[in-house]
């Protein structure tokens, strides 16, 4: 088994995250923690973190820290993500939140900050056209659809068009990146811990080049 890694994966809604983070999980077994996957099904079983977030995550707009660190920590506390590593797909968003990052890792620093770059004109139509499982989150699209009906291939469960993937919804997020996250890039490029990687390729090209790109970093 591969030696475990500690990532934060970033790049804009559409960019291919929970791909790369789903097949990094598997490479070197270590567990995918998406916040918003996390979100999602907190909204689902309405808990009171669910029921605070349910009206934001419908407009787009990001959630504020403290809906979401308390959430993280727990889960970065788990023997899995302490023992092994992990690959963080939606935290850290802010510059802010990186600090509170660091604060909670407290002696397991990351080994790399991997983001997917890939223009915006790109992204913008990925998203319109996907569709997403609600019972296990499997990622379709209007060309890439299930292959029956509109059930999900793994579950079986209802695929839908999130009420987030709307196309007003989507600007928001985008403009949202540009403002909040986009920063992140030049803070974890101050820490040495940046790789970019280009997204446009297809996903197996995506995944060598992250790869690489983390080898390079444990390596070093």
């Amino acid at each position: 088994m591969s030696a475990g890694v500690r990532l934060v994966v970033l790049g804009k809604q559409g960019a291919g995250k929970g791909t790369q983070c789903e097949r990094l999980s598997h490479r070197y077994a270590i567990p995918h923690i998406s916040t918003g996957d996390m979100l999602r099904a907190a909204v689902r079983a309405k808990t009171d973190l669910g029921v605070k977030a349910a009206a934001l995550m419908d407009t787009g707009e990001l959630l504020p820290d403290e809906l979401i660190i308390e959430m993280v920590a727990e889960r970065l506390a788990e023997r899995d993500a302490a023992t092994r590593g992990f690959a963080l797909d939606g935290f850290p968003r802010t510059v802010a939140q990186a600090e509170m990052l660091e604060t909670l890792l407290d002696g397991r620093p990351l080994h790399c900050v991997i983001d997917l770059e890939v223009p915006t004109d790109l992204v913008l139509p990925r998203l319109v056209s996907r569709r997403v499982c609600q019972d296990c989150g499997a990622i379709y699209s209007l060309s890439a659809r299930p292959g029956l009906g509109w059930t999900c291939d793994n579950c079986g469960g209802e695929v839908v068009l999130r009420a987030d993937d709307t196309a007003e919804a989507i600007m928001i997020r985008l403009q949202a990146y540009e403002r909040e996250t986009k920063p992140l890039i030049e803070f974890y490029r101050g820490l040495g811990l940046l790789e970019i990687v280009d997204a446009t390729a297809t996903p197996d090209e995506v995944l060598r080049s992250t790869v690489t790109a983390i080898e390079r970093r444990r390596e070093a």
